[in-house]
């Protein structure tokens, strides 16, 4: 036959396809080597699962249908089945649905549109887990290989050696794409051979990375042969072995930070594929242990705390890691709650002594700002005396960085400067980018309390670029909102609104109620210097609530304040009072004296307003030397209420009175 062909194909310049050559590959491999040695001018097009491998063969993958093409596919399938149906907004996302479902594949569309008739789109999509029972009508006349979803895959598998289809079923526990590694570990095989030919089968594709993936059905195909092999538990252990020993590799206190942060990004549906078969209360202590403090910096509280609460609840395990386990949920309850605490944690339970350390840190971490500050210190003072034992150098700059954010809260400025300044280097020293972020942080906050804006301006800037290189959205909003102080505080009101507006939008997308109160405060303090009072209570009014359920009222003194400055401003002299009053007591609970300070500058005004000169001298005064004692006068910028309410109050009682009822108020304070 071949030397026929040679013949009839010598001299000519032709294009000759040779269809479906999978089968017999060798055979059509050796007969193309002699035809297009007879004839030179021949040109070849075979369609085959692998390559022909023969001298001067160009491969083109045929990749499935894109979502457009796939979408059009089928609607003219379904059309020509069901008369009447069309694509329409309604049922536009479900049918894209089902062909992302379907792989593109167009055998498997065609197959699907036949049904549309009988279960509607709806319906389709919600059996395409059973997808093989479903996707079995399809052209009488075809091959028989081409009327089923599954004789289309069967005939596949069927060309595969045995090696090739143990790989293949058990590389079908993958939830996504998965690496080389992950597919020798899972399938316990050298695969380097093996997966080349599987993807030239397009049985496996290659994405990016390189990385591989298996179409969803061929993967509900071999996940069908995996059990029947008696192998699938098996597979899933070893998928969660390797997983889970991935996690505990990550390292996300140093150097290698932002690498492993999209590594393991990568690696989510794997993570929460290998935590889905931890049946055990070990694997699934030892699985959580591991990604927690992955999941608090890409901020994943829920996931975080539905699946400690999962991995807690089993019987078995050590108590050291349920302990660890238990301290985690309790710290990520408190940041993502209303800061109440939820029970005792028994710290000592926990074996290692860097791990203990890092989890009585972790409490201290997510109650500063909530409740009393002692407790806070406590546990961080704690943690820092054995991260020092231990010389754990993160830790300790972790530690500092805590105790700094409690020294500036308790107006302690002095030795709040020296922690973060001690912090940041440490952190800047192991290479922790999200630990440089909480500390450069402080030292900008405490640069605007000095007045040193120029500064702080840097250190949110040099901040912000952290936090967008490790996709730290939650803190690239406050670094925002920083930075919209600043521009606020140098009186450029455009600039500030745009910040803040930028730093709300990205804190509403995380769903962080905390970020997105601060840079709605920012909106609102913009809008009273400009004189919008009416902006102001829109800003402030719905949060009051909403702090108020918080344990410790976060941020309730200057909102207070704020609305209390407005009523002032507005006239309203008993709304003001109400205001200034309400918000000396949030601020006393605190004990934050530069908060004090501000409630008695506010209930100066409010005092003025209603006729009490003398009084309103009084609060100045004491307000001023509040102040002074921790070292953090008013800067220039934000004199301009203290200044108002001054002027107002020195005309009714002229310069003698008032610099007697002034100093009276720093002698006696109130």
């Amino acid at each position: 036959m071949s030397g026929q062909l040679e013949s009839a194909l010598r001299g000519r310049r032709l294009l000759l396809v040779l269809d479906n050559c999978e089968h017999v590959v060798e055979a059509v491999a050796a007969l193309a080597e002699s035809l297009l040695r007879a004839a030179p001018e021949l040109h070849i097009l075979a369609t085959s699962q692998e390559p022909l491998g023969v001298d001067g063969e160009t491969l083109w993958n045929v990749p499935p249908l894109a979502e457009s093409s796939a979408v059009r596919l089928f609607v003219a399938r379904a059309t020509a089945v069901a008369p009447g149906f069309e694509l329409t907004p309604d049922n536009a996302e479900v049918v894209a649905a089902i062909c992302r479902r379907l792989d593109g594949i167009p055998l498997a569309l065609e197959l699907a549109a036949t049904r549309v008739r009988a279960l509607g789109v709806q319906e389709l999509a919600g059996r395409l887990d059973d997808r093989f029972r479903v996707l079995t009508s399809g052209r009488r006349g075809a091959p028989p290989r081409q009327q089923t979803l599954r004789a289309m895959i069967d005939w596949s598998w069927e060309l595969l050696t045995g090696p090739d289809r143990a790989v293949l079923r058990r590389l079908a526990v993958h939830a996504g794409s998965f690496t080389l590694a992950s597919a020798e570990q899972v399938t316990g095989e050298d695969v380097l051979d093996v997966l080349p030919r599987l993807v030239d089968r397009s049985l496996v594709l290659v994405a990016d990375g390189p990385r591989y993936r298996l179409l969803e059905s061929v993967k509900a195909y071999c996940v069908e042969r995996l059990r029947e092999a008696g192998e699938y538990e098996e597979t899933r252990r070893r998928h969660l072995a390797f997983y889970t020993e991935l996690a505990e590799r990550a390292e996300l206190r140093g150097p290698g930070q932002r690498e492993w942060l999209e590594r393991l990004d990568r690696e989510t549906a794997e993570l929460r594929a290998a935590f889905e078969g931890a049946t055990t209360a070990e694997s699934a202590l030892r699985l959580v242990n591991a990604l927690a403090w992955y999941w608090y910096l890409r901020g994943r509280w829920t996931e975080a705390q539905r699946s400690l609460e999962w991995a807690v609840g089993l019987d078995g395990g050590s108590g050291s890691a349920r302990a660890q386990a238990l301290v985690w949920q309790a710290g990520l309850a408190l940041l993502g709650s209303d800061g109440a605490e939820r029970g005792e944690v028994a710290y000592e339970q926990i074996d290692d002594p860097v791990l203990r350390a890092r989890a009585r840190w972790f409490m201290g971490f997510a109650q500063r700002g909530f409740n009393d500050l002692d407790r806070t210190s406590e546990l961080v003072g704690v943690a820092l005396e054995e991260f020092r034992e231990l010389d754990d150098r993160w830790g300790v700059a972790a530690a500092l960085s805590v105790r700094a954010t409690v020294g500036r809260a308790r107006g302690d400025l002095v030795q709040a400067r020296l922690d973060a300044a001690e912090s940041e280097a440490g952190f800047r020293e192991v290479g922790d980018a999200w630990g440089r972020l909480k500390a450069t942080n402080t030292l900008a906050e405490l640069a605007e309390i000095a007045g040193d804006y120029e500064r702080a301006a840097g250190l949110h800037r040099e901040g912000l670029r952290m936090a967008e290189e490790l996709e730290l959205w939650t803190d690239a909003s406050f670094r925002l909102s920083g930075l919209g102080r600043i521009a606020l505080l140098s009186g450029d009101f455009a600039a500030a609104d745009e910040l803040h507006g930028r730093a709300m939008r990205l804190a509403a997308g995380q769903s962080n109620k905390v970020a997105e109160h601060f840079a709605e405060v920012g909106l609102a303090l913009s809008a009273r210097r400009q004189g919008k009072f009416d902006q102001v209570e829109a800003h402030l009014g719905k949060w009051i609530s909403w702090i108020r359920g918080v344990a410790g009222e976060p941020g309730l003194a200057l909102v207070l304040a704020e609305l209390g400055f407005a009523a002032e401003q507005r006239g309203d002299a008993e709304a003001a009072l109400a205001f200034h009053l309400d918000g000396l007591a949030s601020a006393r609970k605190i004990g934050d004296p530069r908060a004090v300070a501000l409630a008695l500058e506010g209930l100066a005004g409010a005092r003025s307003l209603a006729g009490e000169p003398g009084m309103a001298a009084r609060l100045l005064g004491a307000a001023t030397a509040l102040r002074e004692s921790v070292g953090a006068p008013l800067p220039e910028a934000e004199r301009g209420d203290v200044d108002r309410i001054s002027r107002v109050v020195r005309e009714a009682l002229g310069d003698e009175a008032y610099r007697a009822e002034f100093e009276r108020g720093v002698s006696d304070g109130l």
